[in-house]
């Protein structure tokens, strides 16, 4: 066992890493460096593998080999180690601010007297400013520093920070290693490990959520409906309205119990009294500060549940399509054959294809802040229309 056995499919970055981690050790010179690039799409382990890298430096067998069982890679998968910052983009965009913050974190001289790791989840985020702040640490980095970033794609970040980093490339495992890991890590029925694996499109996250959670197959379920939900302009509407308040209420329950937690700590913080009257002058406007960052978190949750909507509806369509053009490429929702097959015969190819192309024009408006109901009915009127 080792720190890296949550990584699915991705072999070769293993490979990459422990060699890494032998460098930083001083077993030979090539490997290692101060500013790393983790990228790959949603669901292929960025951040895990952010994470077991980080554990690895910090353990002092360089990784274990023995899981998450020794204290040090217990505490740095926990998010409890001293020298290990994971900073988790709460909003929608990491501020000049905050990148100031980081910077001045991982300039700390590691208390444990190994590596003192910024592990930086989300890293496209990052506005022009707060990357050129960040910028000047990784031209200049602490003796003792690392940065690992994490974000889909090394183009989402500045040419200037891209080219002092190592990269490493993840990749979508396929479905059945996903299925594997389900089975042997979790515990999931070979079966439903299978149908949630092809569903997830090798995104082991949702796959989890999907064999172990009843109300996300119901969501996924909600979703696919759409396609045959879509009779007049007024259906489109209401459909489209539906899909937001969905998005809103799954967000709103994801993330209230964290906002509850953090108002009731800040309001002990500040010496809030009864009424709501802070004690301690000077404070006031803290609270108006976090209910800030909750809301924009919230947003940025609503956004991410709508995606992961859009994302199933977009794989329906291509399933539409295999089935219209006589493919044998094998189906991500197999389990809906019936339902894919009544599309199939409604339409033709180069509509399914439109359609394909609304659903991820929809995608890149809310990207884009568009407003999220008028993205979402611009798409389901021209799912309708073909």
């Amino acid at each position: 066992m080792s720190v890296f056995d949550d990584l699915v499919g991705q072999d070769e970055v293993i490979g990459q890493l422990q060699q890494a981690v032998a460098a930083a050790r001083g077993e030979h010179t090539h490997g290692f460096t101060h500013a790393w690039l983790f990228t790959g799409p949603p669901g292929s382990g960025r951040s895990v593998a952010a994470r077991a890298f980080a554990a690895a430096l910090q353990c002092p067998d360089g990784g274990c080999g023995q899981g998450r069982r020794c204290h040090v890679c217990q505490t740095v998968f926990a998010g409890s180690h001293p020298d290990v910052d994971v900073v988790t983009p709460a909003g929608l965009s990491i501020g000049v601010a905050e990148a100031r913050q980081i910077v001045l974190r991982s300039a700390m001289a590691p208390g444990r007297g190994g590596w003192q790791v910024v592990l930086l989840e989300d890293a496209d985020r990052l506005t022009e400013a707060a990357a050129n702040a960040l910028l000047k640490a990784i031209e200049e980095p602490p003796p003792r520093g690392v940065f690992l970033l994490c974000l889909p794609s090394p183009e989402d970040l500045p040419p200037t920070i891209r080219s002092r980093c190592r990269l490493v490339r993840l990749r979508t495992p396929t479905a059945a290693a996903v299925a594997e890991h389900l089975v042997r890590v979790d515990g999931v029925d070979p079966a439903i490990a299978s149908f949630a694996a092809r569903a997830a499109q090798g995104h082991v996250g949702r796959a989890r959520r999907l064999a172990t959670d009843d109300e996300a197959r119901r969501q996924r379920r909600d979703a696919l409906a759409v396609p045959l939900q879509l009779s007049s302009v007024s259906d489109c509407l209401e459909v489209a309205d539906a899909l937001v308040k969905a998005s809103e209420e799954e967000s709103t329950r994801i993330t209230t119990p964290t906002a509850v937690a953090e108002t009731a700590a800040m309001r002990e913080a500040i010496g809030e009294g009864a009424g709501g009257k802070v004690k301690v002058r000077g404070t006031a406007g803290i609270m108006k500060d976090l209910e800030r960052r909750q809301k924009s978190r919230e947003t940025r949750s609503q956004r991410d549940v709508l995606d992961r909507a859009l994302t199933d509806l977009a794989a329906f369509y291509r399933d539409v399509l295999l089935l219209q053009t006589g493919s044998t490429v094998p189906l991500v929702h197999g389990d809906l054959s019936d339902q894919l097959a009544r599309v199939a015969q409604r339409s033709t190819p180069e509509a399914t294809l439109r359609r394909v192309d609304a659903v991820l024009a929809c995608r890149e408006r809310i990207a884009g802040n568009v407003a999220v109901l008028l993205a979402v009915e611009e798409m389901t009127l021209a799912l309708a229309a073909g």
